[in-house]
């Protein structure tokens, strides 16, 4: 009961850690395409890229960090049985 524990518990901090890290890279990347507007028009820019931004990262990278831990925790906690 106790692996199942750790399993499940590091397993969804990866997915939450995961998330943050994505959506904060697709973000950066995403506005980095409104960089040669103008001044309105870059502000407006940025508004509009980064609802999605977060959106496709953290969706990504919950699903990648929560997978990830999950595969890492298994292996961690992994009891050989002699």
């Amino acid at each position: 009961m106790n692996r199942v524990l750790t399993c499940t518990f590091s397993s969804l901090l990866a997915g939450f850690l995961g998330g943050y890290i994505g959506s904060q890279m697709t973000l950066i990347l995403h506005s980095q395409k409104c960089q040669n507007q103008p001044w309105g028009v870059n502000e407006i820019c940025n508004v509009m890229v980064t609802p999605g931004a977060i959106w496709q990262g953290s969706t990504t990278g919950i699903w990648t960090g929560t997978v990830l831990g999950a595969f890492v925790s298994g292996f961690v906690t992994n009891q050989n049985r002699e």
